[in-house]
């Protein structure tokens, strides 16, 4: 695709065949991002149902998350080594499997295994998706189309409790799960008709990075069951110490294996020496950690404290939803213009706003008051995703894309699983109380306050406006594409 128009000689504009690129790949994208948070707002329902401690319901949702987070380096080499069609085809066929399995489960063990087996589907999906759209965009359009791709990463989790929340009110817990099999099959109909041929393999097979995987998504694994484990146990259990430790001892294997190792590693740490990339990565790992930590609490918190049904605490999280739809199109069409730099610190300081209120409230405080928080935090989170992702292709090689969004993808979704353990454990007052009070509630919003003050200075790291050379250069071709 041309990257200039034809006329004025500025960025290509977003045609056809590019369009319904993204439409297909959102619609598989928005199940896989809708359904890491869905069961958020059945948290209780879930586990009065299968009679389940909270340490034990919490891993649904976080599960699924590292399930994902173990996915996502197999699919950026299955992808090179198969072609991104079959792999997009094979992560939708797994997903549908695990959304059905999810609806006959018998007990909460069951369920989290059918949910680990959703996860791997859908961290398949992920990668391909964001790797596929950005080799076609190219750099001159990559801001926009981040504000598109945008609406699965950010929208998807937002709309997931409400749709949770009104399948709960109406139906039984399991349409939280059959709801998927219909757009399902609707994605993968359309990826077969749309979705270019994947080309015959040339040369030799790329080799998986087999000691990678087997040390780096275990120690995150690791960590994130002692801190929920310390959250019904305290810090001085046996299983928290060895779970903590574990964890520390496989990320130093790991750093010491990818800094070594001659094939190409689960996360190229050599991308970090790039303060650009560095910044973005660790933009959306705190986007991760702090939007799925308040998509797990306030559900409870308007539950517990504000005693809503299923239902109202589901609709409650609207403005959050309807922010972020505001501000992704404002900041794909602006991060063209003015670059990262410029929008996330203004996106953190909104969030950051937002989480302050919930931190000074209580069962007395107004609703208007904390749907113009909610708002003022959605809009700040729709404006730090898409700079941000458009940052990170910016600041690699056109070769290096694959891996870097292979790095990015991870470490979101390991900061959205070490968030939800996170907030888990505060309020569950570190395992003080098993039942969430009024303050815990109010102690855990302050991570997300901290996490959008990292972001803030994060963001003032991140690149500014793309050079004019660089909108006439070619698009980068990862190898998968």
């Amino acid at each position: 695709m041309s990257e200039t128009n034809a006329a004025g000689g500025g960025p290509a504009r977003l045609d056809r065949p590019l369009l319904t690129l993204v439409g297909v790949m959102v619609l598989g994208g928005m199940m896989s991002y809708l359904d890491a948070t869905i069961v958020n707002v059945g948290i209780s329902t879930l586990g009065g149902h299968f009679n389940a401690t909270l340490a034990s319901v919490e891993w649904i949702t976080t599960g699924y998350l590292l399930a994902v987070a173990l996915a996502i380096p197999l699919a950026g080499w299955a992808m090179v080594r198969f072609g991104a069609k079959r792999m997009w085809l094979l992560g939708l066929t797994l997903f549908l499997a695990g959304s059905t399995l999810c609806a006959v489960a018998w007990n909460v063990e069951s369920l989290i295994a059918f949910r680990v087996l959703q996860g791997l589907g859908g961290g398949m999906v992920d990668p391909i998706m964001m790797t596929v759209v950005a080799g076609a965009a190219g750099p001159a359009r990559i801001g926009r189309v981040m504000g598109l791709i945008s609406v699965p990463i950010t929208l998807g989790p937002v709309v997931g409790p409400i749709v949770g929340g009104l399948l709960l009110e109406n139906l039984s817990w399991v349409w939280m799960f059959l709801v998927n099999i219909p757009f399902a099959l609707a994605a993968i109909i359309l990826a077969v008709k749309v979705l270019p041929a994947d080309p015959a393999p040339s040369g030799d097979p790329v080799p998986v990075d087999g000691l990678g995987i087997a040390l780096l998504p275990p120690g995150f694994a690791a960590i994130v069951y002692a801190l929920s484990q310390a959250g019904s146990e305290g810090f001085g259990s046996a299983k928290v110490i060895i779970g903590l430790v574990l964890g520390v001892v496989l990320f130093i294997g790991y750093v010491v294996h990818a800094l070594r190792t001659d094939k190409a590693p689960l996360i190229d740490l050599r991308l970090f020496t790039n303060k650009g990339f560095s910044a973005a990565v660790a933009t959306m790992f705190l986007l991760g950690g702090g939007l799925f930590s308040l998509l797990f609490l306030l559900p409870l918190y308007y539950q517990q404290v504000h005693h809503h049904t299923v239902l109202e605490s589901g609709l409650l999280l609207a403005p959050l939803g309807f922010g972020t739809l505001i501000g992704m199109p404002i900041a794909g069409k602006l991060a063209d213009k003015f670059g990262a730099r410029q929008l996330v610190p203004l996106g953190a300081l909104l969030i950051g706003a937002g989480a302050l209120v919930f931190t000074q409230s209580g069962a007395d405080t107004s609703q208007a008051v904390l749907t113009v928080a909610q708002l003022a935090a959605g809009f700040g989170m729709g404006l730090v995703g898409a700079p941000t992702m458009g940052a990170v292709y910016r600041t690699v090689p056109g070769e290096s894309v694959g891996g870097a969004t292979g790095a990015v993808f991870i470490l979101n979704q390991i900061g959205a699983s070490l968030g939800i353990a996170v907030v888990a454990l505060i309020i569950q007052g570190g395992g003080e109380h098993a039942a969430p009070t009024d303050a815990s509630f109010s102690n855990a919003f302050w991570w997300a306050v901290a996490a959008a003050v990292v972001v803030f200075v994060a963001g003032l790291v991140l690149p500014g406006r793309a050079q004019p050379a660089a909108e006439t250069s070619p698009a980068p071709q990862p190898e998968s594409v």
